[in-house]
């Protein structure tokens, strides 16, 4: 759903400038990578898919790919769309605002049909690259400007409070102590979108239920497994048994706590249930591959428009369990057919619009 105006600026609009490159948590460093391989390339080169006469489209990360999936499902977005419109794809991996404008450089250098962005770190450089070239298109992912948006610079937002609001009815459907919580990373409205909707699924689907939030905080929220494994540890010894894990490269911590209490976790972004099986029933997903090459192609058809929202009814948002693939995702929600059916029903009503998530940021 495209929208005329930009409406958010991300989470640097709230403050967290401080915490620009650990929202993302990837492995080593590894600087510009611009060498071309083929399609199927390792992470961090530059990757190649369709002919060299296609259409040429350059990602860039702001840090190094690694093992954050958040960042890959980018790479494969964008790799979709060069096979989609048969073209080329480069990945360009940043460490750190100095080699994510030196990729930004190189990247203009090739002229590509599209430079593609992501998360509020590139906000800024994006905006300002896309006003010193404005023949150059550039999409930015999970994000936008606040005001003064150029017309060559094209955003893609989430509405990630319709997924979240799904897995809180998950929780209120299948806690047997009638408490489900969320640990976040940090205390802020963009976080409440997810930790909210989560707790208002769950109250909806079992009014017995008592939710309880808790925050990381600290000098990496996004990035502190440790005192997230804390506060999820001490959410479960109170009796929580349902805990929704909102942040990012600490997730991981929620995971152990609820493996070692025996309680439920859920995560965001991708498929996290692999990552403690047995312990994550299962989470939110953000489908670059379906939103970046959808993206592209409005771009292309002159559809888009400056601020393009995607949530459950346009394919940008789902819940692990209902999604291709859900069979085989080691998330436990699997064993239970019955809770499966109710979400389904639940995902059509909030597409249908006979269910309104809340969303306290108000964003999109």
């Amino acid at each position: 759903m495209a929208k005329s105006r930009p409406i958010r600026r991300g989470w640097a609009a709230l403050g967290l400038a401080v915490f620009a490159l650990t929202a993302a948590c990837g492995g080593s460093a590894t600087g510009n990578s611009g060498e071309a391989t083929g399609a199927t390339g390792a992470a961090g080169g530059a990757t190649g898919a369709g002919t060299a006469a296609g259409p040429l489209y350059i990602y860039l990360t702001n840090d190094p790919i690694g093992v954050n999936k958040f960042l890959e499902s980018g790479k494969t977005g964008v790799e979709a769309a060069a096979a989609q419109f048969g073209g080329q794809a480069k990945v360009y991996e940043g460490q750190d605002e100095t080699s994510m404008r030196q990729n930004m450089e190189a990247a203009i250098e090739e002229q590509p049909d599209v430079i593609v962005t992501i998360t509020f770190d590139f906000t800024d450089i994006t905006k300002e690259f896309a006003e010193r070239y404005p023949d150059q298109t550039f999409v930015l992912i999970d994000d936008c400007p606040a005001e003064g948006q150029p017309a060559n610079m094209y955003c893609a937002v989430f509405r990630e409070h319709e997924a979240a609001y799904l897995l809180g009815a998950e929780a209120g459907l299948l806690t047997k102590t009638n408490q489900t919580g969320s640990v976040g990373a940090v205390d802020i409205p963009f976080i409440h979108r997810y930790t909210d909707a989560f707790a208002q699924g769950s109250a909806e689907q079992n009014p017995k239920v008592k939710d309880s939030q808790l925050f990381i905080g600290g000098q990496n929220p996004f990035s502190d497994p440790a005192r997230a494994k804390e506060q999820a540890a001490a959410m479960a010894a109170t009796g929580t048994d349902h805990i929704f894990a909102v942040a990012s490269g600490s997730n991981g911590g929620v995971f152990e706590a609820a493996a070692a209490a025996g309680v439920t976790a859920y995560g965001v972004d991708v498929n996290q249930c692999p990552d403690q099986v047995g312990a994550v029933g299962d989470g939110t997903l953000k489908l670059m591959d379906t939103l970046i090459p959808d993206l592209i192609g409005k771009i292309q058809k002159g559809e888009a428009g400056p601020v393009n929202s995607y949530g459950l009814a346009e394919g940008g948002m789902d819940i692990v369990s209902l999604h291709e693939g859900a069979s085989a995702s080691l998330c436990t929600v699997m064993d239970h057919p019955d809770v499966l059916a109710v979400l389904t029903t639940l995902k059509d009503k909030v597409i249908a619009g006979e269910i309104t998530p809340v969303d306290p940021t108000g964003l999109n």
